[in-house]
């Protein structure tokens, strides 16, 4: 029996951060109890965020206090997230993708491991084949221009088989100065690349989301449906809730304030 489709919105304004961790979290609920029915879908949410740094959930309170305050008065949020990894930056400039998957559609279930590999591989087959932009074999998770140069990162959590979280991809220059604030990913001496310039000329991150939708089809094997959100039901009601919030939100800082 073919899978059924993996249905992707893409949000055109960067949205906050912890608004959009409960839009996660009301889809995972809506999927859990469907399932039970096998008429629950699968869900591809692809958007900016507005600038916030996340730890993952290896780290505690206390040892990132001193860091939160520092960042905070930096001009961004902060939150500490559910995924893997550690401390990071999202902000606008880099695409974001939430893939809100059930890992048991396939016999056997995808495992995580796999999960991530293809999520890895998606994006480098992406980059090379649109942008012609190549990367190199890392130990480490995550997309790599060179030694020193990451453009994309992976970060998840699987509950119930359940995926949450996903992965970010910088497109314009915008985060990097963010990125430079920190060390991203624990990576000492690694610093962030982006599309616009690897390639030598500007990209928009609209420009990327048709791109990266036919990809994660290709990889994942599945088709790709628009959602329609006032034709989905509750879930479609929380998506355009959080469109609203983000309007609502205003401006946003484009480089980090001067401490």
């Amino acid at each position: 029996m073919p899978l059924p489709p993996v249905f992707y919105h893409y949000f055109r304004t960067p949205l906050p951060y912890t608004r959009t961790l409960l839009l996660q979290e009301k889809i995972h609920q809506l999927q859990l109890a469907a399932r039970r029915s096998s008429s629950h879908h699968d869900i591809l949410l692809l958007l900016e965020h507005r600038p916030v740094y996340t730890s993952g959930r290896r780290q505690t309170e206390q040892e990132l206090h001193a860091e939160r305050a520092r960042l905070t008065s930096i001009g961004a949020e902060f939150s500490i997230a559910a995924r893997g990894g550690q401390l990071t930056y999202h902000g606008p400039g880099q695409l974001v993708g939430y893939p809100l998957l059930d890992l048991a559609r396939t016999s056997p279930p995808i495992g995580i491991r796999d999960y991530i590999c293809i999520m890895q591989k998606m994006i480098q087959s992406y980059l090379l084949r649109t942008h012609e932009i190549t990367h190199i074999p890392s130990d480490n998770t995550g997309v790599f221009l060179d030694p020193v140069t990451k453009i994309a990162s992976i970060g998840v959590q699987v509950r119930h088989r359940l995926t949450t979280h996903g992965f970010a991809m910088n497109v314009t220059k915008e985060p990097l100065g963010w990125f430079a604030q920190v060390v991203a990913c624990g990576l000492v001496d690694v610093k962030a690349g982006c599309i616009t310039e690897a390639k030598g000329k500007n990209v928009r991150v609209e420009d990327v989301v048709p791109g990266i939708v036919d990809a994660f089809g290709t990889s994942y094997g599945r088709d790709m449906v628009k959602l329609c959100p006032q034709n989905a039901g509750e879930l479609g009601e929380a998506i355009l809730a959080l469109e609203e919030d983000a309007l609502a939100a205003g401006e946003w800082l484009n480089a980090p304030s001067p401490t």
